[in-house]
């Protein structure tokens, strides 16, 4: 299991389009992938579970992914994160 730290530089924050983006990015991999934030663990590759948190800029969170093509799936979220 891989477990990073990173911040939320969503341009539009966490709304509606940029979260079911981050939905489709983590289910690309195999992997099990959780976001944790606010003392939530939520699967990132779960729409509604994604919706039920507010991300917003600047905010820290960590996301863990488990399984063969996890770092893949760490980096490729954090590049999301970052880029957009």
């Amino acid at each position: 299991m891989v477990t990073k730290s990173m911040t939320v530089e969503l341009a539009q924050g966490a709304e509606t389009r940029p979260v079911a983006f981050l939905v489709q990015v983590a289910s690309q991999f195999e992997s099990s992938i959780y976001i944790e934030y606010d003392n939530k663990r939520i699967n990132a590759k779960s729409i509604m579970g994604m919706m039920t948190v507010n991300l917003s800029n600047g905010k820290e969170v960590n996301v863990s992914a488990d399984g063969s093509d996890e770092t893949e799936a760490i980096n490729k979220i954090e590049e999301y994160l970052k880029k957009n």
